[in-house]
This record gives C-alpha cells, sequence and structure tokens, in this order.
C-alpha cells in the first residue's frame, strides 16, 4: 500500500452547478488532495461507503437534487465518518443554518478560494477528532 494513501487523501466535492463544482475541485486539485466530484447526496453516500476512510474533506452544498440535501448528507458523514472536514455553503441562507451539526464548517457563497484552501490545509493537518 502507498504510504500516501494510509492517512485520508480525498476531498469530494457534492455541488449540482457545474461551474461552481469546476472551481472547487480547481482550487482543491491545487492541494495535496486527490478531487472527487460528484452531483448529489446520494451519489457522494456511494462514495463515502466505498472510500470514507480515505475522504479528508467533504465539500457540499446545502440545496442538492435529490431526496437527500447538504445538511442531510452532513448529518450522516458526522455520525458515520467523524474525522472528515464537513465544509457546507449556500448562496440561500436560510433555516437549514440552525439544523447544522457542530462538526460543520459553514462557508456563505460567493466563497472565496483562500477560504477553500483553508478549510483543506485544516482538512490535511487537523483532522476532526474521532467521537469517543
Amino acid at each position: 500500500m502507498n504510504a500516501r494513501h494510509s492517512e485520508p487523501h480525498l476531498a469530494l466535492i457534492v455541488e449540482d452547478d457545474r461551474v461552481v463544482r469546476d472551481l472547487a475541485a480547481a482550487l482543491l486539485e491545487e492541494t495535496p488532495l486527490d478531487v472527487v466530484e460528484v452531483e448529489s447526496a446520494e451519489a457522494a453516500l456511494e462514495c463515502l461507503q466505498e472510500c470514507g476512510g480515505e475522504v479528508a474533506m467533504l465539500f457540499a452544498d446545502i440545496r442538492l437534487p435529490g431526496s437527500m440535501d447538504g445538511v442531510q448528507l452532513a448529518k450522516a458523514t458526522c455520525t458515520l465518518w467523524p474525522t472528515i472536514r464537513v465544509v457546507l455553503t449556500s448562496g440561500a441562507v436560510a433555516d437549514e443554518l440552525d439544523d447544522l451539526p457542530e462538526c460543520v464548517t459553514f462557508m456563505p457563497k460567493p466563497w472565496r478560494g483562500l477560504d477553500v484552501l483553508i478549510q483543506a490545509e485544516k482538512a490535511i493537518h487537523q483532522p476532526q477528532p474521532p467521537v469517543t
């Protein structure tokens, strides 16, 4: 097994807007993280089930197509994979923010590229502590 892959090394981007997803991917590709892109929370859960231990950062929009939104995805991720840094973003700040788990960092859209890179740096060097 490659030593680089013994620790989480993936950034999972969950965004249905192709332009925003491409921008986030371009930023995160400048980090040591490998980037995986999906359009829905359901696709993100499939990816997490396959390689959750390899994911260092989940970067997701709150409003997503399908039956699950980003808040529900964040809750599932925080419960099932508590060491993943979860970052949610949205251009429409609403009541959803009242329901965010403590483990979630929220970044309003339009976000700054530097803020995304800071979160990636934290995901790499300061992973969330596991639940004890």
